[in-house]
């Protein structure tokens, strides 16, 4: 043998070793060169380490297109409420001389506001005759088939009809009509046309009231909310919003 090849063999045999080593921990080793990766700020606890790129939750969300969570975004909305300055004067200066007359600056703003627009119909004159009803408080409001109602002379004149409204002249179930004083002449009205009557007659009976003293338990500036929240459905009246009796 020769002397070379004596004295390399134990180191080529080595070699030879390592090298199978190196194959059998690749063989079993993950497919991923880097292995496992430590987390930050996880104390030595590994988290494996995969493929690609990891996508942030929020810019995928973005990119898709994905809506926020509405009860996260959507704000509260409270009703709030403030005196204003103007309306509360005019009516404290109505409330120590209280007065139905439309000359006055508090009545004179109720009337320009919210009373005309609301008894505004397209039978003007029966409007404006609904109105003077209001104002001496001797417009009536009878509900149609719930009570008998008087018997009147053959004389007498109804307008519209059960299925026609007098105010609007339009097809509407009429469920209630409406008289002046001790007329006998009825006219039908629809539920819309009767809210709007009724928002005015509730505002006319409250200032009657405080003009009579008999308003004792609310002080200045309830008595001005009040008012307030029947113009307030005198508003919806006129721009078409109403409670109907089912």
């Amino acid at each position: 043998m020769p002397i070379n090849s004596l004295h390399f063999s134990p180191w080529i045999d080595v070699l030879q070793a390592e090298v199978q080593a190196l194959k059998t921990l690749v063989l079993s080793s993950p497919s991923s060169p880097v292995g496992e990766l430590p987390s930050a700020g996880s104390g030595g606890v590994k988290t494996p380490f995969r493929k690609g790129h990891s996508r942030n939750k929020s810019t995928s969300s973005a990119i898709l297109g994905t809506q926020p969570d509405p009860s996260a975004t959507e704000p509260i909305v409270r009703e709030c409420r403030e005196v204003d300055s103007q309306l509360f004067s005019e009516f404290k200066a109505w409330k120590e001389e209280p007065t139905l007359s439309r000359s006055c600056c508090f009545l004179e703003r109720v009337y320009r506001e919210d009373i005309y627009p609301c008894l505004t119909f397209s039978k003007s004159e029966l409007g404006s005759a609904i109105l003077e009803a209001v104002e001496q408080n001797t417009l009536s409001v009878e509900p149609v088939g719930f009570q008998p109602l008087p018997v009147v002379k053959a004389a007498a004149v109804e307008c519209g009809g059960p299925k026609k409204c007098a105010l609007s002249g339009q097809t509407k179930t009429c469920k209630h009509r409406i008289k002046f004083g001790d007329s006998s002449s009825y006219y039908y009205v629809s539920p819309f046309c009767r809210y709007k009557i009724t928002a005015v007659c509730n505002f006319f009976t409250y200032i009657r009231y405080i003009q009579q003293g008999l308003v004792k338990q609310q002080d200045v500036e309830q008595m001005f909310w009040e008012v307030m929240q029947l113009r307030r459905e005198m508003s919806f009246a006129k721009l078409g919003y109403f409670r109907d009796q089912l």
